[in-house]
């Protein structure tokens, strides 16, 4: 068995020129498979993540996974807003532990700001109930002293060159604003550059949308907010910074909140009373279920990519069932000498089988470690721009499955050959027909 292992080996060296292409299409076809596989699950993960420990996310009456989108992960269409007095309400709930108000709208320079109280670093946790850590600095105050404090994320403090103590001016609205080379943002854009934050805390990087948002009190958007209506700046009447502290900055209404029980069997209690709250229309939406409902919707598009992948790596194998087949011709004086020096059909049957094996198995291997330096290079913009981050270690099992079902369909592309050339006759290749 070892000398035709040798044998096979040294047969497909020697047809490289030709096997190569195949080996080359195997190898994007594995590379491919293993990626998407990779980036489904991580994907999944890096969304299932983002926010652990949290029971219900309450909001106005809407969609479930358009509230978690924009709540958490910041995208999508500004739902609805709920007032203040209904966050209230919920949080006496006697089911309650704590609540963490929640409100967006406004942006620096391309990332969303996030306006919440200081409990929000206290119970909002990532991961497997990992907590909010800071990298340097504190929290900001959410007094009046420190009204105009922000605490960001280690993206934001990365890619904009952000340290302690740094000066940044707030945008209207949640805009991907356009920043020229010199980092400068353009006046027309810097809408409230008369209230200037100051930064005091970086967090530490958590792999999750906190990374890309700056975070702000609640008080501090009423304030910079004061001399605006319906969305634009009053004419002439701007509030000075050091007169914003003067005014009732406690907000009316916000985005949503987040809610955390003393007991996640009164999950569902809880939730009938939000939605059923008579003072407002509320809806109480369970993380885990808007993940549910969001994978159903994007459990089309994976299938889809998986199944375009499986075709490629089926184009791949059928290439080299054809390019033995077609060898096999040229070869038939080559394995009747074989039989004439005392190879048995089987042995002929085994050489060729094993000659496509070694050409299967190089494109696995070539593919797999193409697809591994591309997501270690793809891994930091992925993690700064889409705030996926790829797991390099262990191979999933799914992905180990999809690397046997490519060989396999290789040992299956083998077999055709090698028993056409298992049959062929030791006249027919010392004669062959024209």
């Amino acid at each position: 068995m070892n000398s035709l292992l040798g044998m096979a080996r040294s047969s497909a060296w020697n047809r490289r020129s030709t096997l190569v292409w195949v080996v080359v299409s195997l190898a994007l076809a594995t590379a491919l498979l293993w990626t998407l596989e990779r980036l489904r699950s991580d994907i999944r993960s890096s969304f299932s993540q983002s926010v652990s420990g949290v029971d219900l996310i309450v909001g106005a009456r809407s969609s479930s996974v358009q509230l978690m989108l924009f709540s958490v992960f910041h995208i999508g269409n500004q739902p609805q807003t709920l007032s203040m007095d209904s966050v209230r309400a919920v949080a006496q709930h006697r089911s309650v532990a704590w609540v963490v108000p929640l409100s967006l709208g406004d942006s620096h320079r391309g990332f969303p700001v996030l306006g919440t109280t200081t409990s929000y670093f206290q119970h909002f946790a990532y991961g497997d109930k990992q907590a909010l850590v800071l990298q340097q600095g504190s929290p900001f105050a959410g007094t009046l002293d420190g009204l105009f404090e922000t605490v960001i994320g280690s993206e934001v403090a990365r890619k904009l060159g952000y340290g302690i103590g740094q000066s940044i001016t707030l945008a209207h609205g949640m805009h991907d604003h356009d920043h020229d080379h010199s980092g400068e943002l353009s006046e027309a854009q810097d809408e409230h550059s008369d209230k200037p934050f100051k930064v005091v805390g970086i967090l530490a990087p958590t792999g999750t949308p906190v990374d890309r948002t700056v975070h702000v009190s609640l008080q501090a958007l009423e304030a910079l907010h004061l001399d605006w209506t319906g969305g634009t700046p009053l004419p002439g009447g701007q509030i000075p910074a050091d007169q914003a502290r003067k005014f009732n900055l406690e907000p009316e209404e916000v985005t949503a909140a987040l809610v955390g029980l003393k007991s996640r069997a009164a999950v569902f209690n809880v939730q009938r009373f939000v939605n059923l709250y008579e003072a407002e229309a509320l809806m109480g939406v369970l993380p885990g279920v808007a993940l549910g409902e969001l994978w159903s919707v994007l459990g089309i598009g994976e299938s889809a990519l998986l199944a375009v992948s499986a075709l490629v790596a089926l184009v791949s194998v059928v290439s080299l069932m054809a390019v033995v087949l077609a060898g096999l011709n040229e070869r038939r004086r080559e394995l009747a000498v074989l039989r004439a020096v005392g190879a048995a059909p089987r042995h002929v049957l085994t050489l060729l089988t094993l000659e496509g094996l070694w050409v299967t198995t190089a494109g696995i291997g070539l593919g797999v470690v193409l697809a591994q330096a591309g997501m270690w290079l793809a891994t930091p913009w992925l993690q700064s721009a889409l705030g996926i981050r790829l797991q390099l270690g262990m191979p999933l099992p799914t992905q180990w499955a999809l690397l046997g079902a490519v060989w396999l369909a290789g040992l299956l592309a083998s077999l055709g050959p090698a028993w056409r050339a298992y049959r062929l006759s030791l006249a027919d290749g010392l004669s062959p027909r024209l």
